[in-house]
């Protein structure tokens, strides 16, 4: 970890890092960019990053760099001055204090939040796809000099990226204090659509690409002000939020969904159907699941973008950086995204309860739950959650959607225990103010959990973080004015099953311990139909099972594996349950998710 007041002094003195960005040709998606040292070392090390923060799986983005090339002054370098030493990183051979000039291309065509794209309706980009780090000089100021395509003359550029010299559509010259910082102020160009507002007095914009003429801007600034304001109190009640503006980007397609945050600004991705429309007054559940997307990546402003695991006080963009912490990063975030929309009145308390009873159900039918804790899944992630196979279900569990369930037990037990005058949101706060939003271990929240209820709660974070055994849910929620029914699952859970139904019905996975795994079902079969009562019948939905079985619950099942045909004996589930939540005492559970809770 190098000393922050030395950083900044050499940020200070030292010439910056100079980045120019250009098209190189658009129908090739291919960025250029020209990288200038103002002092290099005699043996000067550049490298891309191989990941992104908040995305955590190794991407390899050198994978699409090409042509690097380099000179001092007018003279080019011999190809033999310049070494590749692995996957990511070149050393440059030079004379030291002349400026280096290196120049290269890199392809962009990955419609993600968490790469680049250059192609004829808009560019985006991160700063660790495009920016070669100058190794020994992160720490210097950075520029980022970003290049109007004439081919593009409609084309403005939003970034969160503090201003130095532009023109009035944004392209110009931008200004960072490190690296760091300007790999996390992700570009959008292009020709959207631009709206702001102000939320507690601070600047917001929201820019929108690829939406449809139906698109309702308005409706999405008022839904998002009142967002962004409900967050702000939340942490800071009065006072002002540690960001002077703050930008959203959302790319609109046809089919696509996800966003990363930033310390300034969110990288979006939505279906252009789920944006609320012109003269529609009911909102649609895509819009409802898209200001829970906006809701999410808002509360990571604060939750691990400032107040972030110790292990990420300094990123390595070599390799990839562990932590059994997301469980709070990431579900701690996924519980609050949707309590805050009731918060601030998006939604009704049917509504949140619609959206939590979705998430009970998916952990309560993920068997992994019992095989791996959210301590483990959060190290894991890496190699388990963004690599995800036919098995995951059995083997792994959602640090994002048991971890919302273990931040709603903390929030209830301490309600439970305090009289309902104090709850999770004072824990977050209290944790803020002893990180002062910043690095934090688990041993803080232990003792912010600690100091606002005046109890341990170290049984709790050994069964609830590190342990694998069921989650007090039930009696939580019935204390708070809930019920809590049970009901016939639906039939591919009563089985055991997830399929796949575009074609026929494909068996996708298997689930531990049920039904289907127990008479030999395998991923990838193909599920032609059932014989019952000595009848045979096709299938082209699972749900025709029920159709043709009738009152038959055992039956045979025609299955298609490796193009031989196999009779897998079935006998069809009646016991098991999902859960359904029910409103018992609406006095009780609005102290938990009233507004002024």
């Amino acid at each position: 970890m190098t000393d922050s007041k030395s950083a900044t002094s050499r940020s200070l003195t030292s010439p910056p890092i100079h980045y120019r960005v250009e098209i190189a040709d658009l129908q090739a998606h291919l960025f250029k960019v020209t990288l200038t040292v103002a002092e290099p070392a005699s043996l000067q090390k550049v490298s891309l990053p191989v990941w992104i923060p908040g995305s955590y799986l190794v991407r390899e983005f050198a994978g699409h760099l090409q042509g690097l090339k380099a000179k001092q002054g007018s003279r080019a370098l011999a190809p033999d001055q310049i070494e590749q030493l692995d996957k990511c990183s070149w050393q440059v051979r030079c004379a030291p204090g002349r400026p280096l000039v290196l120049v290269y291309e890199v392809y962009a065509n990955d419609h993600s939040v968490r790469t680049a794209i250059l192609g004829d309706a808009r560019g985006f980009f991160n700063g660790t796809s495009l920016c070669l780090r100058v190794e020994g000089q992160e720490h210097n100021a950075h520029e980022l000099d970003i290049v109007a395509p004439k081919a593009k003359p409609d084309w403005s550029l939003a970034t969160g990226l503090s201003p130095h010299k532009i023109n009035k559509d944004g392209f110009g010259r931008y200004r960072a204090a490190d690296y760091d910082e300007m790999v996390d102020s992700p570009v959008e160009m292009g020709a959207f659509w631009s709206g702001s507002f102000k939320a507690c007095g601070v600047p917001h914009r929201f820019v929108v690409a690829g939406a449809a003429p139906s698109f309702d801007g308005a409706q999405l600034l008022a839904d998002a002000q009142k967002i962004c304001e409900a967050q702000i109190r939340f942490w800071h009640g009065s006072k002002k939020p540690p960001f002077k503006h703050y930008l959203f980007m959302l790319n609109a397609v046809d089919d696509g969904y996800g966003g990363l945050e930033h310390r300034n600004s969110t990288a979006l991705i939505c279906n252009r159907r789920d944006l609320p429309r012109l003269g529609d007054k009911k909102i649609s559940e895509g819009y409802t699941t898209l200001r829970g997307l906006i809701s999410h990546e808002y509360f990571h402003t604060w939750n691990v973008k400032r107040l972030r695991p110790a292990e990420f006080t300094r990123y390595d963009y070599t390799r990839e950086n562990y932590t059994q912490l997301l469980w709070f990063f990431e579900g701690f975030t996924s519980y609050y995204d949707d309590l805050l929309l009731r918060r601030c009145g998006l939604l009704d308390n049917a509504g949140y309860l619609k959206l939590l009873n979705k998430t009970i159900n998916q952990v309560m039918q993920a068997p992994g739950r019992l095989v791996q804790s959210v301590a483990e899944a959060s190290f894991d992630a890496w190699v388990k959650y963004y690599r995800q196979d036919d098995n995951t279900p059995n083997a792994t569990i959602s640090y994002y959607t048991k971890g919302a369930l273990v931040a709603l037990c903390f929030d209830l037990s301490l309600r439970s225990a305090t009289g309902k005058n104090t709850s999770l949101d004072d824990v977050m706060r209290a944790l803020w103010a002893r990180c002062e939003g910043g690095p934090m271990t688990e041993d803080d929240f232990a003792a912010a959990l600690l100091s606002t209820s005046g109890r341990s709660f170290d049984a709790e974070l050994a069964s609830w973080v590190h342990g694998k055994s069921e989650l007090p849910l039930k009696a939580l929620l019935e204390q708070h004015g809930l019920a809590v029914l049970e009901e016939p699952a639906q039939l591919a859970q009563r089985l055991g099953l997830r399929v796949a139904e575009s074609q026929g019905v494909v068996v996708k996975t298997v689930l531990r311990g049920g039904a289907a795994e127990r008479v030999g079902f395998a991923p990838g079969d193909e599920w032609l139909g059932i014989e019952a009562a000595k009848t045979g019948w096709r299938m082209n939905k699972l749900d025709d099972l029920l159709l043709y079985a009738g009152h038959k619950n055992k039956l045979q099942a025609l299955v298609a594996r490796d193009k031989r045909l196999l009779r897998l004996p079935l006998t069809l589930p009646a016991s098991v349950t999902t859960w359904r939540l029910a409103i018992k005492d609406s006095t009780t559970l609005n102290q938990w998710l009233s507004p002024s809770a």
